[in-house]
């Protein structure tokens, strides 16, 4: 599971997702990548159960880069507990995508088969996502 080392704050703001991925919206490292369409939190639980996927379904052919990483923490509060008495504690992180952002990149294999990953990936995670490939290889 992914999850920071150390935080300068243990307890963020929510915050929200505006606009379109700037950063990290180019296939960089593979050959071809699994694109967001949507705006969402997605936690260290569905990255890890999207990068099984893959790895399942490439059985250890080819390379796989997780391009994203959660580092804001979420809080919680316990179930039936009055309101007010502060902030919850940490409870899970999440990776706030913005439209538009390569979650993960795959190298090595054929085109049918990262896709065929790629897709099954997509199930798992709670956004709208495409098939992309590098930009030298549409040629």
């Amino acid at each position: 599971m992914l999850i920071p080392k150390r935080v300068k704050h243990r307890k963020t703001q929510r915050g929200r997702i505006r606009g379109k991925a700037e950063r990290g919206s180019q296939v960089a490292f593979g050959s071809f990548g699994l694109k967001s369409l949507e705006a969402a939190w997605i936690t260290n639980r569905q990255i890890e159960s999207a990068r099984i996927a893959i790895n399942r379904y490439l059985r250890r052919d080819g390379k796989v880069w997780i391009r994203i990483f959660p580092d804001k923490p979420v809080t919680k509060k316990p179930a039936e507990v009055r309101m007010g008495s502060g902030k919850g504690n940490p409870e899970f992180w999440v990776a706030p995508i913005r439209p538009g952002r390569i979650l993960f990149e795959i190298d090595g294999v054929t085109r049918e088969r990262a896709e065929e990953a790629v897709r099954l990936a997509s199930h798992k995670l709670p956004v709208k996502c495409t098939f992309v490939q590098r930009r030298d290889l549409e040629a």
